[in-house]
């Protein structure tokens, strides 16, 4: 009625076994990173536009070269969030996971291309990951 064999684990249970729970324990980390990062190719967007301190542009409309090269410079060394106007949308400006106010410093107030991905949330556009295309 009963097998009478002996229930030995063969060395191909074994590693399937080991390959099923490594799979398990690693798979939650892959979600994490996706989650966490997202897909970067999707999302890459470039764009062109003129390189402003976002506090002076949100609070009044402060543009052009001549505000950004006096007090819209100093505002972004000083740590004030960056962005860029294009086509009459203002995006925030991150470099990855940190600001990137140093390289777009010298910007302020001229036309300089970013690419990096987009994020939008709440009526606020941002590209994050930044860089400076050089063209």
């Amino acid at each position: 009625m009963f097998n009478s064999t002996t229930n030995k684990p063969t060395v191909l249970k074994i590693a399937v076994v080991a390959a099923f729970v490594a799979a398990l324990a690693v798979s939650p980390l892959a979600v994490a990173q996706e989650h966490e990062h997202g897909s970067d190719v999707a999302a890459s967007k470039e764009v062109t536009g003129e390189v402003v301190d976002m506090m002076c542009y949100v609070d009044h409309n402060a543009v052009g070269e001549k505000h950004g090269q006096s007090c819209g410079a100093k505002c972004i060394k000083s740590g004030g969030p960056v962005g860029v106007v294009s086509e009459g949308k203002a995006y925030l400006v991150v470099g990855e996971h940190k600001p990137i106010n140093d390289q777009l410093a010298e910007y302020c107030g001229k036309n300089v291309t970013v690419k990096g991905k987009l994020a939008e949330r709440g009526g606020i556009a941002m590209i994050e990951n930044a860089e400076i295309v050089k063209k």
